[in-house]
């Protein structure tokens, strides 16, 4: 059995999906590109600033869960620019604590509004 989770605290959906999904111990958090969930902004000007926002949606996402960043097992990241990569992971690295989780980062032709970054992950939450 499923069950959606959400929060106003992160930023709305942009099409027809979950924020996130807990299916018993895991949580499943869709990709966050970077809104600001307050203004509704995209944030792209620079690519460390995207990815913080990105990963404030996760946190956000996944407090509402009963969880924290510490819980993630698995992330993916979305890039639109393969010259990005070095400024997302050193944003990821202030923000996701260690020991990191596995990790894969994908280069793509386009994302959701116009975002340089998008990130999911996959959480584990022992009730």
């Amino acid at each position: 059995m499923t069950q959606p989770v959400s929060t106003d605290a992160a930023a709305a959906p942009v099409a027809a999906y979950s924020q996130a999904v807990r299916a018993g111990d895991l949580v499943f958090v869709s990709g966050q590109i970077p809104i600001d969930p307050t203004s509704g902004a995209l944030i792209s000007d620079a690519i460390d600033a995207a990815t913080r926002q990105s990963l404030a949606n996760v946190t956000r996402i996944l407090e509402s869960a009963g969880g924290t960043l510490n819980d993630v097992v698995k992330a993916t990241v979305f890039l639109i620019d393969p010259a990005d990569y070095a400024g997302m992971d050193a944003a990821y690295r202030e923000v996701m604590p260690e020991p990191f989780p596995a990790r894969e980062a994908v280069f793509v032709a386009g994302l959701p509004k116009g975002a340089r970054v998008e990130i999911s992950v996959i959480a584990h939450l022992p009730a």
